[in-house]
Parts: C-alpha cells; structure tokens; sequence
C-alpha cells in the first residue's frame, strides 16, 4: 500500500472536490481549503453559474469514485441541439446515436453534492473563508488567510494541489520562476445569465430534452433545462461596440434588441430585463501553461492548469478526466515525482487539443448550426455514422462519447475534415448508398484519409 500523505487542495470547487474522493480513497489524509464561504449554507447569487453539460468523461470519473448514480438522480438527458431560427424556425441536430445523450447539471448543485461526499469522507476535512496567498514551492508550506478575520496561519504539507480555478494564486507562486510558461486570453466576447422560469408550477415552457440554441452570427443565446421546469439560459454577446453588453444599458433598448434578435424566447421571459440589469456581464478566455508541476510537491489540476472556453461542454469533463488519469497513474506508482511528471505529460497536450476544438466550436455554434451547407454536411456525416461505424465517428462522439484523447480526436477530425470535402463532391451522395458503387467509393475515400485509426 502507498504510504499515506498529508495533502492540501487549494479550492474545494468541482474538480477540488472530486480529487479530494479520489485520493481520500487511497488512504491520503486531505484538508481542502476554499477561498469563499460554505455554499452550502448560504443562498447562491445568481448570474454565473452557467449550467454544466456533463458527458462520458465526466461519468467515468464520478462512476469510479462511487457517486454517478447519485448524480444521475439529478441531471437532465439532452439528445441533441435544439436551433431557433429567426423566423421562428426549429431545426434538431442529435448529439449522437439514439441512445447518446448529454446532461444537464446544476454546477452549484453538482457542487454541493461533491463537497458533501467528500466531507462525509473521514479522511477529508473543509475549511471555508480560507485563500491561499503563497506556496513555498520547495517546502511545501502555504500561506493561507482567514477572509473574515484577515489573520494569516501556515498550512504545511506532503504535497499541494493547486484546484483554484482560473485565478489560482497555486499557479502564481509557480509563475515566479523564469522557465513558467503561462498566458491569458481574453474573447472579445462575454456571458450574462438569463433564465425562462417554470409554468404552471414546474413545468418547462419549451422543450425539455435538447440544448437550445438562438444562433446569431457573432452572438448566441443557449438555455440549458433544469428539474424545477425553469432554464438557465446564457447570452454570449461581444462586451463592447455599437451592439454589446456596453451599449444596452436602457429597458427599452433592452427589450428592443431582444424583439429584434431572439422574438420567440421573450414571451418565455417575464424577468428578461430585471435580469439583464442586474445579473454581471462575465469575461471569457483560455488559460495555457506549464509546466503544471514542481517536483514532487506541487501540481495544478482543472482551471486553474487550462482554464477553457465552454464552447464544447468539456470544461468540467476535463478536469474530471484529470482526476482519472492521475488516479489511473497512482494504480502504476507510488513515486511522486514520477507520477506528477506522467500526468503532465498525459494531461498538457490534451488539455490544449480541447482548448482548441472549444474555440473552434463557438464559431460553429453562432455562425454555422443554421447555414444550409453546415446542416447538409452533418446530415452526410451521420449517415457516415450509421453505415460505417468501425470507420467513421464523428468529431463531436469522439469528444463527448469516447475517452479517446482530445489530442487524438483532433487529429482524426483534421482527417475528416479532408474526407468530408471529398465524399460531399461524389456525384449523387444524397441519394441511395445501398448502391455497391456509391458506398464502395465512400468507403475508399474513407480509407485513404483515415488510416491505422484506433477508434476505440
């Protein structure tokens, strides 16, 4: 058996949480310390919360630490997009096969419920009101402050895991030294968070099983469900110009815009301009560094390591799966600095390959999911899907339904993309591919794009 250690986690959010089951498991003795109050026990402020799409990776990670199912008691399937046209059309796209579906979790519920595993643990403790300020990297101690009394204590450990988010002052004391590499960007682009409540008591105004999307060229609005029968619905809108968060200051305008730009959501939404007024307008951007570990003492994990876009519902599901390849290393080794240095090397990669396809995806889901020629290649895709399976998984399954890596996936969707271009050309592809002809010929151009594939 490992020798146990003492380990701090600075930041007791989704992914903190999580690492605190996985390693209470293996016998580790874990204090979490969160900057912020127990939300627990207080009444959460609305406006960033974001409702989180959980997916494959983000199962297998709650599966192995024995909570899926108790998560699963309160997430919504999504099957598919949902896009509101602005002539009021609707036009479905499903994320998958019949049975492939996303979820929908509260990320402030999903959280609570985390922190309530982990305390329940008797290998974890919680301490609320406590931001880290600096880590010696080299002996492991931190400097921690007590938020309400401002009185400063030193927390000294085996090993620190930095899960403090995009922000993490971890990750700060790690860029003091000349060979850190880390960057920030920032989208000219920002959130703010809507809702459309229930009616009738708890039922759901529009369609309950789907991600709505209002694409919109260069701004989009999503509403993602929840149990009570409300949804939490995100506007990503540019924070500055002639149009943007900046300039919709008055009601009127306010309403106008909306009348303008998403008609048919408005009637669903008796608070839009309360809402709008009062709930923050958010910044988005990507964070990208490394190393993300000092020996064999400190390391970085979720945000606080590759901070991403939500564009591709994977923010959450990386961290997670984080947390599962360590896990998977601890199972190999005891070493730490070994173990440190393999999920690094594991994780880093792949963590930019998602970063990437996020970025990638924005653009695709306010500017392409209702232009005819995206549509009729996804039609073509699934199709692909259907009759060659052991050949052919779209991008976005191998992403949100495999654990195949995000970097590997980016290979393969770089493949399909010189595939696609070529099978879309085939002189009546749109018609019967139970002719020999036309679905030997897909296959060929399958093949000579896609070779030595593991689609496993």
């Amino acid at each position: 058996m490992a020798v146990q250690k003492q380990i701090s986690i600075f930041g007791a959010g989704l992914v903190g949480s999580l690492l605190a089951l996985f390693l209470a498991k293996r016998g580790h003795k874990i204090k979490v310390y969160e900057k912020m109050s127990d939300m627990r026990k207080e009444e959460m402020s609305a406006g960033r919360s974001i409702n989180l799409a959980l997916s494959d990776r983000g199962w297998r990670a709650l599966d192995l630490v024995g909570v899926g199912d108790d998560i699963r008691k309160v997430a919504i399937p999504m099957k598919g997009r949902l896009m509101h046209g602005h002539d009021g059309s609707l036009t479905f796209q499903s994320y998958g096969k019949e049975e492939q579906c996303i979820y929908s979790v509260s990320r402030g519920g999903l959280n609570m419920s985390l922190m309530d595993f982990a305390e329940a643990d008797p290998n974890v403790e919680l301490f609320f009101n406590q931001s880290c300020k600096d880590v010696n990297l080299d002996t492991c101690e931190a400097t921690v402050e007590n938020e309400k009394t401002s009185e400063l204590s030193s927390v000294r450990s085996d090993l620190i895991f930095g899960a403090d988010g995009g922000g993490s002052a971890v990750r700060q004391s790690m860029n003091k030294f000349d060979d850190f590499n880390f960057s920030d960007t920032f989208l000219e682009h920002g959130y703010k968070e809507l809702t459309i409540p229930a009616i009738n008591g708890n039922e759901w105004a529009i369609e309950k099983e789907v991600l709505h999307i209002w694409p919109r060229g260069n701004m989009m609005l999503i509403a993602l469900p929840n149990l009570d029968g409300s949804f939490t619905c995100t506007l990503f809108f540019p924070m500055k110009g002639e149009i943007s968060f900046e300039s919709l200051k008055a009601e009127d305008d306010i309403m106008n815009f909306f009348n303008n730009e998403f008609p048919d959501v408005v009637p669903h939404m008796p608070t839009l301009v309360e809402d709008f007024l009062i709930n923050p307008s958010s910044i988005l951007g990507y964070i990208k560094c490394a190393p993300w570990t000092y020996g064999n003492k400190v390391a970085l994990i979720g945000d606080a390591a590759h901070a991403i876009v939500p564009f591709y519902g994977q923010g959450m599901n990386a961290g997670f799966e984080d947390c599962t390849i360590l896990n998977e290393i601890m199972d190999d080794s005891d070493d730490w600095q070994e173990i440190f240095h393999q999920y690094e090397l594991q994780r880093k990669e792949n963590s930019d390959a998602i970063c990437d396809l996020a970025l990638r995806n924005f653009i695709e889901m306010r500017d392409l999911v209702a232009d005819p020629d995206f549509l009729y290649r996804k039609k073509i895709e699934a199709k692909l899907y259907k009759e060659f399976p052991d050949k052919w998984i779209p991008l976005y399954s191998m992403v949100t339904f495999t654990h195949m890596p995000y970097s590997e996936a980016l290979q393969l969707g770089e493949k399909h993309d010189k595939a696609i271009k070529e099978i879309m050309e085939i002189e009546g592809i749109d018609g019967d591919w139970e002719k020999d002809q036309l679905k030997e010929q897909v296959s060929q151009i399958i093949e000579s794009n896609i070779l030595n594939t593991n689609l496993v």
